[in-house]
């Protein structure tokens, strides 16, 4: 969950680059007039970059390379209620091992601003704060999650089934950059599984979104291997753009021995989206070694810190205060990522999670320039 933790004295990566707001992804690709695979494909290789779309992703890998997929489904997380006489939206984030569950206190957007449905920011608390919940049901704020945070705080809800309240009573999380509300279909990967206990990501682990199965056949009969892994991703910071906080997370055997192997037989471990770095990295020891491992990370990426077991990532474009960022140049380098920026920036690259993608994969051996091409 995006928390509000600071990765060290790192700051933005990029500073001084401005996104247009006609370049939000406003609707999924397929109101677009397009299919899930259609988005387009910005490829980094250090500084060079080329244009792609994304049905081209099986042709720019090779045999013996790994795609890390995050198997996490999206949860219908925003649910109605009353705090005294007010209106607010719960975003439900992360449940935690003692049963109560971190939450995010929006206030509705009002009509005419950010479109209906949206939300906007707003202080939690107070300790022993009663939220009405459909249904008759309840929660009562505790604490918050840092100590200097004001954001996301715990709860405990009186339904003891909360997924199967976010079922009957919930939608997913939406921001203001969006046209309307979507279908929870259209916030699914095409890797996402249910949990048993029925535990799911607070928002998509968005960069799975273009996969189809067309795709994954393809990249299957080019040789190149899956190899899942389960991230449940808690609320984003949508304004304040906060580093991460914990997270629930599993690698299994499965997935360790594949990714060691591939490793050490030349191939390229290549995350699909930030919580699959996450993830990933948090098993990882300092050999390089990827181990089974569950529980909860709080790693959080940075240039400093560096990757052990990821060489490439497969990602969404964020937005240029994204504490993502730091991720993304621990992985391909600040250069690397100036220049890709500039280049979606210039050929007006969608943003957000129904927006365009972003592979960054190792710089070619004789790259020597900065070279485009189309």
């Amino acid at each position: 969950m995006r928390g509000t933790g600071s990765p060290g004295a790192e700051v933005s990566v990029l500073p001084t680059l401005r996104v247009p707001e006609e370049l939000s992804a406003r609707v999924p690709a397929e109101q677009r007039g397009s299919g899930r695979d259609d988005v387009r494909l910005l490829v980094s290789r250090g500084t060079e970059v080329t244009h792609h779309t994304f049905r081209e992703l099986p042709g720019l890998l090779r045999a013996g390379d790994v795609l890390v997929v995050n198997t996490s489904a999206t949860l219908p997380t925003a649910v109605n209620g009353r705090l005294g006489g007010a209106r607010v939206v719960v975003h439900f984030s992360t449940r935690g091992d003692d049963g109560r569950w971190a939450v995010e206190l929006r206030a509705p957007a009002a009509a005419g601003t950010t479109g209906t449905g949206t939300t906007l920011p707003r202080a939690g608390g107070p300790p022993g704060a009663v939220v009405r919940l459909p249904g008759g049901e309840q929660l009562v704020l505790e604490d918050p999650l840092a100590p200097e945070g004001a954001r996301l705080w715990w709860a405990r809800v009186s339904y003891p089934d909360v997924p199967g309240l976010l079922r009957r009573c919930g939608r997913p999380i939406r921001y203001g950059y969006t046209a309307r509300d979507q279908p929870l279909s259209a916030y699914q990967t095409v890797f996402a599984l249910p949990s048993a206990d029925g535990s799911g990501s607070a928002e998509m682990p968005s960069a799975g979104r273009p996969f189809t199965a067309r795709t994954v056949t393809e990249l299957v009969c080019r040789g190149v291997q899956f190899a899942p892994l389960t991230l449940h991703t808690g609320v984003a910071s949508a304004e304040a753009h906060e580093p991460p906080y914990p997270e629930r997370f599993e690698v299994p055997e499965t997935t360790a021995r594949l990714v060691n192997a591939a490793s050490a037989g030349g191939g390229r471990i290549i995350a699909v989206g930030t919580t699959a770095v996450r993830a990933l990295e948090s098993a990882a020891g300092s050999d390089g070694v990827v181990r089974a491992t569950s529980g909860w990370t709080d790693l959080v990426i940075t240039p400093r810190r560096g990757v052990r077991a990821v060489d490439g990532l497969l990602t969404g474009l964020h937005e240029p205060e994204a504490s993502h960022l730091l991720m993304l140049e621990a992985i391909a380098g600040r250069a690397a990522l100036e220049r890709g920026y500039q280049e979606a920036l210039e050929r007006l690259y969608l943003w957000h999670e129904f927006g365009d993608v972003h592979l960054l994969l190792p710089r070619l051996p004789d790259e020597t320039a900065h070279t485009v091409h189309c």
